[in-house]
């Protein structure tokens, strides 16, 4: 059945193996998507929405307001976004920049989906592509993001679980080393268990800090007793070194059977608006334009999201992002020296290629991970000294960690003292 709104191409599918209409649940591939008023005409009297058409009733000043008060509020949002979306596929690699390209496959936008959050865009995924009631199921590498578990309850389907490798050096990274991917235990249960229908890699990882290498997520890519889609959540993509390099956005001109997740929370600053993206090749991207709800970006969101893919707020971006990895290369420096290693600070584990680290509290001030001193540590830098951290001392191979995220200089520095002032205590 062939998937409704998607352009004809005479492209070949790579890898062979793969085939989404098989992927794709069948009461979604013989969906007649919601034809909202927006997606035929968008200018002249607009009378066919029932909108109210004397504007919204926001009186008096609302600080810092003004901007968004002077768009059409009253009017539902665009429901594709295209200009948005080729500055996304211009800024990853996968179109061209170029003022002269207008279609969306020049640009390409066909290679873009724009989500409330990767939140919607994970649990899309889910209602697409795995059947509820737990006959089929989605595979996650723990220690990860905490929503695709959440989703998977939510959606009624099974979750098996690969942990990434909880063993190696602390801060060793690669295709072997701590928080790695193991990839041929991936590989043995997808290949038992032919229900598994999508498979989740966070790179970098949350809690983790861990990229995941591109070598590592080809190999799953090209495994061919898996028929499903590899999903790769990059929400911490602009903290690495090198994020074209770096990112499997990389791959997905060349495989079907990738999608990856990306936001503009962390990198670009804008957790508040809720714009998640995910980035795959246009059969996969039609089949979520016709699952989402009609409007599901808001007009304010998309006005904002516009303005930060700019060049000059690119720019900007990416010289916050580089001001936060120099500023995360000193917490991590400060917090090895004795006046915290002698109070019972671990060496930090995982990769740090994320806007955080990754510390273990050691129990009695030496000796192995306490994830009940950790607590202690948690509670009283939050309810005492009005630092808040993230406890994460209950996640596999994650014993008495806490997450903390890199702030401005002035809070690194009253987080280094309060925590410093809390070891001493407890």
């Amino acid at each position: 059945m062939p998937i409704l709104g998607l352009k004809p191409t005479k492209k070949s599918v790579y890898p062979a193996h793969f085939d989404i209409e098989k992927v794709i649940r069948p009461n979604i591939l013989s969906l007649q998507p919601y034809r909202c008023a927006r997606d035929d005409y968008s200018t002249g009297i607009l009378v066919d929405a029932n909108e109210n058409s004397l504007g919204h009733s926001i009186e008096g000043e609302i600080e810092g307001a003004q901007d968004t008060l002077s768009l059409n509020l009253n009017r539902y949002p665009d429901p594709s976004h295209p200009l948005i979306k080729s500055r996304i596929a211009a800024l990853r690699g996968l179109g061209s920049s170029s003022p002269s390209s207008t279609s969306d496959e020049d640009t390409g936008a066909d290679h873009i989906f724009l989500g409330v959050g990767s939140d919607e865009v994970i649990d899309l995924l889910m209602r697409v592509c795995v059947v509820p009631g737990r006959t089929e199921k989605i595979l996650t590498t723990p220690p990860t993001y905490g929503m695709y578990g959440v989703c998977a309850q939510v959606n009624d389907i099974g979750v098996v679980r690969v942990p990434l490798e909880l063993s190696g050096d602390q801060g060793e990274g690669g295709e072997r080393g701590r928080f790695s991917a193991q990839v041929d235990q991936i590989k043995k249960t997808v290949a038992a268990d032919p229900s598994i229908k999508l498979i989740f890699l966070c790179s970098p990882g949350n809690p983790t800090g861990t990229l995941i290498p591109i070598s590592s997520i080809r190999s799953l890519l090209e495994f061919s007793d898996f028929k499903g889609i590899v999903v790769v959540d990059e929400a911490y993509i602009d903290f690495t070194e090198d994020p074209l390099k770096q990112s499997a956005v990389s791959l997905v001109k060349e495989y079907a059977n990738v999608c990856v997740l990306q936001t503009l929370s962390k990198g670009f600053g804008l957790a508040a608006i809720r714009l998640g993206i995910a980035l795959a090749q246009p059969p996969l991207i039609q089949v979520l334009t016709n699952t989402k709800a009609p409007y599901n970006i808001s007009t304010p969101t998309a006005h904002l999201a516009l303005s930060a893919l700019s060049p000059q707020s690119i720019a900007s971006m990416r010289a916050k992002a580089q001001t936060i990895v120099a500023s995360r290369a000193k917490m991590l420096a400060a917090l090895s020296e004795p006046r915290f290693t002698d109070l019972g600070v671990g060496k930090s584990i995982g990769g740090n290629d994320a806007n955080f680290v990754l510390i273990p509290i050691l129990e009695n001030r030496q000796g192995e991970p306490s994830s009940e001193r950790a607590n202690k540590i948690y509670r009283s830098l939050a309810e005492e000294n009005g630092v808040v951290v993230r406890y994460r001392g209950n996640e596999p191979g994650c014993a008495g960690c806490l997450r903390i995220t890199i702030g401005s200089e002035e809070e690194n520095k009253i987080i280094l003292q309060k925590l410093e002032q809390v070891l001493r205590i407890l």
